[in-house]
């Protein structure tokens, strides 16, 4: 880190990688919270890019109830996925809610409490997989997609 801090941008050639955060929501009931996206109609976690100044849980808490209108408290990280296309590295949490009402925003179209079926039906196999993962106690995992496919570990 302190070799490349004293380079210059130019003489490195360090890839550019966005950081987002995303939070699983677990009802009592079991149901999980998910987000239809306005900007492409995919179902998906609540979530977004960090922002700069702001540490990831409380980036997933910021992201969350603007996307939902949800207020929730942050478990713990469950995993880690890169968008090896994209260069996108997104950081899960399982979270708990602890207030608010569900409400679409500018960046949803729909809130939804959805069950674990109703998350493999409704969402990609590279979004539905955070779901999971933050449900069966055993992360934190760590895994790579291309935006379509999971990669398989090496």
């Amino acid at each position: 880190m302190l070799l490349y801090m004293s380079q210059s941008q130019e003489a490195t050639s360090m890839p550019l990688h966005s950081v987002s955060v995303a939070g699983v929501v677990v009802r009592e009931d079991g149901r999980l919270l998910a987000i239809r996206r306005a900007d492409n109609g995919t179902w998906e976690l609540p979530g977004g890019v960090l922002e700069l100044d702001e540490t990831p849980e409380a980036g997933v808490v910021r992201e969350v109830l603007e996307e939902t209108g949800i207020h929730v408290e942050v478990d713990e990280l469950t995993g880690v996925y890169k968008n090896t296309t994209r260069g996108i590295v997104a950081l899960v949490f399982r979270c708990k809610p602890s207030g608010g009402t569900e409400r679409t925003s500018a960046e949803s179209t729909a809130v939804e409490w959805l069950t674990q079926e109703q998350i493999t039906e409704r969402m990609s196999e590279v979004y539905a997989i955070r779901l999971l993962d933050a449900l069966d106690g055993a992360g934190p995992h760590v895994r790579s997609h291309d935006g379509k496919n999971l990669i398989p570990a090496r």
